[in-house]
């Protein structure tokens, strides 16, 4: 296509670097990267430009998402995470939800030659042929369904195709991860319906976030693949619930899910998750939101006393490596939580535009094209058409 030969030569960036690194992998890389559909299933966009409005129609001065260094990255289909904070259980959750959406609809009617609402993997196809960017929507947290099932088909007719079923904290529909409460021993009454009525819906169910508990009920009632949106390996942070164990992976697969990594320093490093962690405790303390002036000075000097460990594109493929020599090629994918994990990313995976830079990685440890294809956005595509599936024959019993 016309198009993607153009987007090739795009970026003046692309020229220097291939300029001081003559590696023909590299040129492999870009190359890959424009002509593969690229799914990243979680990027906070949404929640950001709440909180900031910035034109991602065009190079933004701040975060790590927008058309311009998407189109330079090869990102063809990015799923903009519908955010809820954990302290929006019984406080305003799906209205704030429903803002997060507007938004969303926002950015294809303000631009739309550039971007496209992306409601199946069909809709990312042809928007790929296209030459626009498909914004796909997930839900992070699913306390916006304030105890109504109905409120599942209502935001599936919102664009919603996946749920991540708790985040911070426990909520309504189960116990999450970071929390040591657990109050339901997994998921609530509410919660196993809840899983029930997604397969039945075609909504993606997401296991990020959640409890081991969680987990393996999800795991016992779906009818239909399960992701994780963005998680990584419990391999290399053991004890660290918030990342996928190998016994996980290795059911999510034999479920024919797939587990999308995460590029946050700290999902990728134990050394680095264990001195993060201190940061964290510290702004727990003293009620401490990462963008006060307090909480930018405490991590500054924090960091240099305390210097973190280097961590680079090929931490990523070492996490995807593992799923791949734990279960084949099928069942991984990118979920880099650009804009949510507060810039703490690789150091040449800092934003959108740098996703050649993992497929070079992937290369380097010898994959072959269809392979990384498979894990650019093929998996993730394969899995959610056969969601779409599944919900087909469940409502034709039904009927």
């Amino acid at each position: 296509m016309k198009w993607r030969n153009a987007v090739i030569g795009f970026s003046c960036f692309f020229s220097v670097v291939l300029a001081q690194n003559p590696d023909p992998r590299r040129a492999k890389a870009n190359k890959l990267a424009q002509e593969f559909i690229v799914v990243d299933t979680h990027i906070d966009v949404p929640y950001r430009l709440q909180e900031r409005w910035e034109d991602i129609s065009q190079r933004t001065e701040h975060g790590e998402f927008d058309f311009i260094r998407a189109r330079a990255g090869g990102l063809n289909a990015a799923f903009m995470s519908v955010y809820v904070p954990a302290a929006r259980e019984n406080n305003g959750a799906k209205s704030l939800a429903d803002s997060l959406v507007d938004m969303v609809e926002g950015f294809v009617e303000k631009w739309p030659a550039k971007f496209a609402l992306a409601q199946s993997p069909t809709d990312v196809t042809s928007q790929f042929d296209e030459g626009k960017i498909s914004l796909c929507m997930g839900m992070e947290n699913g306390s916006p369904i304030e105890g109504d099932l109905k409120n599942l088909k209502y935001f599936y007719g919102r664009g919603i195709r996946y749920i991540t079923l708790t985040h911070g904290k426990d909520n309504h529909i189960g116990d999450s991860s970071y929390d040591t409460t657990r109050t339901w021993k997994g998921l609530s009454p509410l919660g196993k319906q809840v899983v029930v009525e997604m397969n039945r819906l075609g909504m993606m169910i997401d296991i990020s976030h959640v409890s081991d508990e969680v987990f393996y009920q999800v795991m016992e009632i779906s009818k239909a693949p399960v992701i994780a949106s963005h998680s990584s390996c419990r391999a290399f942070t053991p004890g660290w619930q918030r990342n996928i164990s190998d016994d996980m992976v290795r059911l999510l697969a034999k479920n024919g899910g797939v587990v999308m990594i995460n590029f946050g320093r700290s999902f990728l490093n134990e050394e680095f998750q264990k001195k993060e962690i201190k940061i964290w405790e510290y702004f727990a303390a003293n009620k401490l939101q990462g963008s006060e002036p307090e909480a930018i000075a405490f991590v500054k000097k924090y960091w240099e006393e305390n210097p973190p460990p280097q961590i680079t594109a090929l931490d990523v493929a070492r996490h995807i490596d593992h799923i791949v020599k734990l279960v084949g090629a099928d069942y991984v994918g990118f979920g880099s939580d650009f804009d949510g994990v507060g810039g703490s990313l690789p150091s040449d995976l800092k934003d959108v535009s740098q996703y050649p830079n993992l497929l070079y990685e992937l290369l380097m440890m010898g994959y072959s094209e269809q392979d990384i294809k498979k894990i650019c956005g093929g998996n993730l595509l394969r899995v959610w058409g056969q969601v779409e599936k599944k919900a087909k024959e469940l409502q034709s019993k039904k009927n």
